[in-house]
């Protein structure tokens, strides 16, 4: 079976698709507009974490689940326009590991702070956080086919 030639970045732009569906689900229980089915014990409370009242849930009046919802968009998009804009095609290895590598770590950051700081953790952060973590082996895959393409 031969794939595709960009098939690490249509695999991305997939993985976006449930990210976006559990960083809204966060957005909506960080505004209180929905409970969560988390379990709480001794390593998860998902209201310590990313609850309405959670200290570290926001920077500044911007909640991390909606900087979650945009980032996993631009990531969607960026694949998406690359059927329509030729330079984001020219670039798009180079645009989705870079869009990917932060977004990897501001999860890495986000899942220490659970870790070290919060002492509890939120399962659909650490669902966020795997999907973001395939992503990045992909976007690491794909950079290096586009480099061999090259030589």
């Amino acid at each position: 079976m031969v794939l595709p030639e960009n098939w690490q970045a249509r695999l991305i732009q997939l993985l976006a698709v449930p990210g976006i569906i559990v960083a809204y689900y966060l957005l909506l229980f960080h505004s209180g507009s929905l409970f969560t089915t988390c379990t709480v014990n001794d390593w998860f409370d998902c209201g310590q974490v990313s609850g309405p009242g959670a200290p570290y849930s926001s920077i500044g009046p911007i909640p991390v689940a909606l900087l979650g919802l945009l980032g996993y968009a631009l990531i969607f998009l960026v694949v998406w326009l690359k059927d329509w804009i030729h330079l984001v095609e020219d670039y798009l290895p180079e645009l989705v590991f870079g869009i990917v590598g932060l977004a990897f770590l501001f999860t890495l950051g986000l899942t220490a702070l659970e870790l070290l700081v919060i002492n509890a953790f939120c399962q659909y952060c650490l669902y966020s956080a795997a999907i973001v973590t395939i992503m990045f082996i992909l976007a690491i895959s794909y950079i290096h086919s586009g480099q061999r393409r090259a030589d």
